[in-house]
């Protein structure tokens, strides 16, 4: 006689959240203003205004284009207004800052919309190992909304968890 094999995390009532379905959907590019610079110093209107016609916006078509300089050179925040003017046509959102914030706000901006009501008292597993660049600022959002009405949240995969809270079992007393 064969033993059933039997799936415990299957049947543990474990949700397990995944940050990777929230990552922002498109291909990221940058536009450096470094490149644009005399010396990779100095914001020279003319000839920057100049350099921007001429560029080619249409490879930035239906992308999501970072502006940032990537030196220490003070760029007047006209110059970010302008490329915006520019890409606006083409670029699917345009964000003024590097990779690493802009995916920090990306998700702060998809978490804002979860309905965290639909966890309560629910025991949620917060999947590591993302296969994307999920910041950790995007874990502590997601914990924070969530903390307030799950039951527990661990992290990791359900097969080998790390507790990260667990509500206290309140005791009636009769």
């Amino acid at each position: 006689m064969e033993e059933q094999l039997i799936n415990r995390v299957a049947e543990s009532g474990l949700i397990t959240l995944n940050l990777e379905d929230f990552f922002p959907k498109g291909e990221v590019v940058i536009f450096d203003l470094k490149d644009y610079l005399f010396m990779e110093l100095i914001l020279k209107e003319k000839d920057f205004r100049e350099a921007l016609k001429v560029h080619d916006w249409s490879q930035y078509q239906d992308k999501i284009l970072l502006v940032h300089c990537s030196t220490d050179a003070i760029i007047p925040v006209w110059a970010y207004m302008l490329v915006t003017a520019y890409a606006t046509p083409y670029a699917k959102d345009i964000f003024q800052g590097d990779a690493e914030t802009y995916y920090k706000t990306a998700f702060a901006k998809a978490l804002t919309d979860l309905d965290t009501a639909q966890y309560e008292q629910k025991r949620i597993v917060i999947k590591g190992c993302s296969n994307k660049p999920v910041p950790p600022a995007a874990y502590v959002e997601l914990t924070r909304k969530l903390q307030p009405y799950v039951q527990s949240i661990m992290y990791g995969e359900p097969c080998s968890t790390v507790p990260i809270f667990k509500r206290p079992r309140v005791i009636e007393k009769a």
